[in-house]
């Protein structure tokens, strides 16, 4: 199900958003989501300037791949997202039965596996740590920024 480029390739990619989303004072968080080799879509977390705590990286990338596909479900697609899901995101990505998620770095808080490691469809692949020192380096650097 994984794509011919390389993990690091697509999760440059999601770390590219998560540069906009940190560049626009957000949490930076970025997401792609690839089906057949190609990214189909591409967000950041957009909370602050949306006003909604549920834009999130992840929820934006399905939307946009749903509307791209134009089929509700992505059991053929990996999105690709710096952090761990929240358990928002991951209930949306098991309703949404995605096929693959790769993430960057773990968030011992609030993350998924922490809170409901059975929130991701059961037939979605994972794999986790995939640029994690890159990805965690970004988040340490907003909040750092964020407290002086």
């Amino acid at each position: 199900m994984f794509s011919v480029f390389s993990h690091e390739y697509y999760m440059k990619e999601a770390l590219k958003e998560a540069q906009k989303a940190y560049e626009a004072d957000e949490v930076p968080v970025g997401a792609v989501v690839v089906c057949q080799n190609k990214i189909i879509a591409r967000s950041h977390n957009q909370t602050e300037r949306l006003q909604d705590v549920t834009a999130h990286a992840e929820l934006l990338a399905v939307t946009a791949a749903a509307d791209y596909l134009g089929n509700k479900y992505l059991q053929q697609c990996t999105l690709y997202v710096t952090l761990e899901p929240c358990v928002m995101c991951a209930g949306a990505l098991s309703w949404a039965q995605l096929g693959s998620l790769v993430y960057g770095a773990s968030d011992e808080k609030r993350g998924y596996h922490e809170q409901a490691p059975k929130a991701l469809h059961p037939k979605t692949t994972i794999l986790y740590g995939v640029l994690e020192l890159e990805c965690k380096h970004l988040m340490k650097s907003f909040f750092k920024k964020k407290r002086k």
